[in-house]
């Protein structure tokens, strides 16, 4: 990698330290994805502009709106990074009434769903995108009925906004899924992976890439098999470089990471680190190698594959909190 690499994973590491003391009563998980967001910018994170954009959601959204949820950070920080965030807003806003007018549930999911698209296409092509997601979301519902939940909202509107033939885009996913699923534990993990892997070129080595870089991670004791690793593992083996190369920058990533404060065994886990690291490697790479339909593809869906896993993690502490509350 480029030297420059070092000076972004210390502005991510800096970036993580602002957002924690600045926003201390939100989800430790989102802030640090508003943290990356801004790292992969090579910017500041602009504290002052995430909580404008968090008080405008709030000032045109009810009090218990699913946009007021644990994905609000997030959100707020993606705004304060668009050139016109109130625009945005309002077209996120009209996005997400399409896609529960589509039957689409509310929920935190739903909201970076809707901001994906309201970011990744033109107005007048919302309702064909949403009716597409809604298309790719009732087949992976048919195919799968109890492993396709909300939280496969934001891989359904990846789809719809991709140029995937809808047939042909959930009979591949369905190919690799039976091709995948004898290899890991967990069915909407490897769900998952298949809705990342379809948005990539399509060639009869996909299924081996994958088992491939996982056997090559293992082997260094790294793990992207997990839960919720398993689709940065496929964002990985989508890129074209070796797979060494990729081992050792993720490697090399994490322990850099793992010395920086507020990032130690106590602070955050095993796998949200890896899942960092494996997206900074992963941003990086994309930029360096724009040609390509290939390289075009995962560059537009990677920050939503990224938040994608952030928000799914941060929904399950969530609950889990909430549970041990209820119970105690």
């Amino acid at each position: 990698m480029r030297e420059q690499y070092p000076a972004r994973l210390e502005l991510f590491a800096a970036n993580a330290q602002k957002t924690k003391k600045t926003f201390i009563w939100q989800n430790a998980m989102i802030n640090r994805l508003a943290a990356l967001l801004y790292a992969v910018e090579d910017k500041i994170v602009d504290d002052e502009a995430i909580r404008e954009s968090y008080e405008m959601i709030k000032d045109n959204t009810k009090r218990f709106s699913a946009f007021r949820g644990n994905s609000a950070i997030s959100i707020a920080a993606l705004l304060s990074l668009s050139p016109d965030k109130k625009t945005r807003l309002t077209d996120t806003l009209a996005v997400y009434d399409l896609m529960k007018a589509a039957k689409f549930r509310a929920s935190d999911y739903l909201v970076v769903a809707a901001y994906q698209i309201a970011a990744n296409t033109a107005s007048s092509q919302y309702e064909q995108t949403v009716e597409r997601a809604k298309v790719f979301y009732d087949g992976m519902k048919a195919n799968h009925r109890f492993l396709t939940g909300q939280d496969d909202y934001i891989f359904a509107a990846m789809l719809g906004l991709s140029d995937l033939d809808m047939e042909r885009g959930l009979s591949r996913m369905e190919q690799l899924y039976a091709e995948l699923k004898p290899e890991f534990p967990s069915g909407n993990s490897v769900q998952a992976l298949t809705q990342v892997l379809v948005l990539g070129e399509e060639t009869s080595g996909t299924s081996a890439n994958v088992l491939a870089l996982r056997d090559a991670f293992r082997t260094r004791d790294i793990r992207l098999d997990k839960q919720y690793t398993l689709s940065s593992l496929g964002v990985l083996s989508l890129l074209p470089c070796g797979q060494e190369t990729l081992v050792d920058e993720v490697s090399e990533t994490y322990e850099y990471l793992r010395t920086q404060k507020g990032f130690g065994n106590w602070s955050i886990t095993k796998q949200e680190l890896l899942l960092l690291s494996a997206a900074l490697v992963a941003f990086w790479h994309v930029e360096e190698i724009r040609s390509g339909i290939l390289t075009t593809t995962v560059s537009t869906s990677i920050t939503n594959i990224v938040i994608a896993q952030q928000t799914a993690i941060a929904v399950a502490a969530a609950s889990s909190a909430a549970a041990a509350s209820s119970s105690s």
